[in-house]
């Protein structure tokens, strides 16, 4: 295992408080788990046991915590039969989590304009993200998020500006607009006040609105499938930003032991495989793309 997570890594038997379920399979967990509220950092996630009768543990990514209160938020989406257990559990019932696990989102107070861009089940982190960011009064984030299913929460007209959006684009995340935080989604299924079209295609759109100087102050951060992150790495090497992807891999073990999610990245001294739980999630995208 990395020795960077040895002093934070642990076991935890949490309770479920809450268990909302949404279109498209998609649910939101929050349990009580104060010691892993604690310790969480912007893009590290858990490995949950979702079911007593089911050893294997799957890799949830966090998406909020309230490090006073102890609690935890995910959002996850049912994929295989772990997941369809995990969305049985009901509040009052227990889950062993193991985590605080991965490299967590670095931030540059020299990049004051983070552009973060989440697709699917890569949203959480990047709420997570925006949670931080706001607590820094020295950000101005901008988030895109994308889903081919409906979105996991109930859209409304955003009334924060942003340069550079389509016409009509004004759908936006409730929670993110109430923190003050701007943001704007991206389909292809024809959700009303969504951009038909790629999470790339706003950034883009967004990036060309900004005047040299304002530029320079954008960091790119995204979490999503490959393909996706792919493509915004092509944006930031188009920019000329910076830009760091966390990966979504299956795993095994999550913690360093199996090597089952090793990805090729390059390293100053060359090619090199990364385990992407204990190494990453989080990269340069850079390095990996």
């Amino acid at each position: 295992m990395n020795k960077a997570h040895r002093d934070t890594l642990l076991m935890e038997d949490a309770e479920v408080l809450e268990h909302d379920h949404h279109a498209g399979d998609q649910h939101v967990l929050r349990v009580r788990a104060p010691q892993i509220a604690q310790r969480a950092k912007a893009g590290s996630f858990v490995h949950m046991q979702c079911d007593p009768m089911l050893p294997m543990r799957r890799p949830i990514s966090i998406m909020r915590v309230d490090a006073d209160v102890g609690w935890v938020d995910f959002l996850y989406k049912v994929f295989g039969h772990g997941t369809q257990l995990l969305s049985r559990r009901k509040p009052g019932e227990r889950v062993s989590l193991l985590g605080p696990i991965g490299v967590p989102f670095k931030l540059h107070p020299e990049h004051s304009r983070p552009l973060l861009i989440g697709g699917g089940v890569g949203i959480p982190p990047m709420i997570f993200l925006a949670d931080v960011l706001r607590q820094q009064k020295q950000f101005q984030p901008f988030v895109i998020m994308g889903s081919e299913v409906p979105f996991p929460f109930t859209t409304r007209p955003s009334a924060i500006m942003v340069p550079g959006m389509p016409d009509g684009v004004i759908a936006c995340m409730p929670l993110l607009e109430d923190w003050g935080i701007a943001s704007r989604l991206a389909s292809k299924q024809g959700y009303p006040g969504t951009h038909d079209g790629y999470v790339t295609d706003l950034a883009r759109r967004y990036l060309d609105a900004l005047d040299d100087a304002q530029r320079r102050q954008i960091e790119i951060f995204s979490c999503g499938p490959h393909p996706m992150l792919e493509a915004v790495a092509q944006v930031a090497k188009d920019y000329a930003l910076p830009c760091q992807v966390s990966l979504e891999e299956f795993m095994a073990c999550a913690v360093g032991g199996c090597a089952g999610c090793v990805v090729k990245v390059e390293t100053p001294n060359g090619p090199a495989m990364k385990r992407v739980c204990v190494d990453g999630p989080v990269f340069d995208a850079y390095a990996v793309f």
